[in-house]
């Protein structure tokens, strides 16, 4: 069983940054591809970023690349998104997910087996 719970979602103007931090739970934090899920008004459920924890692994989605920046503290098994340059179309829920997965396999469009509640991120000016 994989526990995830994320904080730091926010009210911020266009252009603006915000950092979401995931606590991670889980039986071998090394093993898993931990991925930033996002849910925005009128679409889809989308990956935006994801990172194997193992080792040095990062995917990005083409909307954010450049602007989202993954990263984790292996000591906390903290898993991070930086969030920069904001537009209003970042606006809405973000959660952290999980799977246990091997590295290559890990990417934003991984179908993961466990989610966190979700903290919301509002850009608008």
């Amino acid at each position: 069983q994989v526990e995830l719970v994320e904080t730091g979602g926010a009210a911020v103007q266009p252009g603006g940054s915000l950092d979401l931090s995931c606590t991670v739970s889980a039986p071998d934090y090394s093993t898993l591809c931990i991925g930033w899920i996002r849910q925005t008004p009128g679409k889809r459920r989308e990956g935006v970023a994801a990172l194997y924890t193992g080792i040095k692994h990062t995917k990005y989605h083409a909307s954010v690349e450049g602007r989202f920046t993954i990263s984790q503290d292996v000591v906390t098994h903290t898993v991070y998104l930086h969030l920069s340059d904001l537009r209003s179309e970042d606006t809405g829920m973000y959660a952290c997910a999980a799977r246990v997965a091997r590295r290559l396999m890990c990417d934003v469009d991984l179908s993961f087996d466990f989610y966190g509640q979700g903290t919301h991120v509002s850009v608008s000016s």
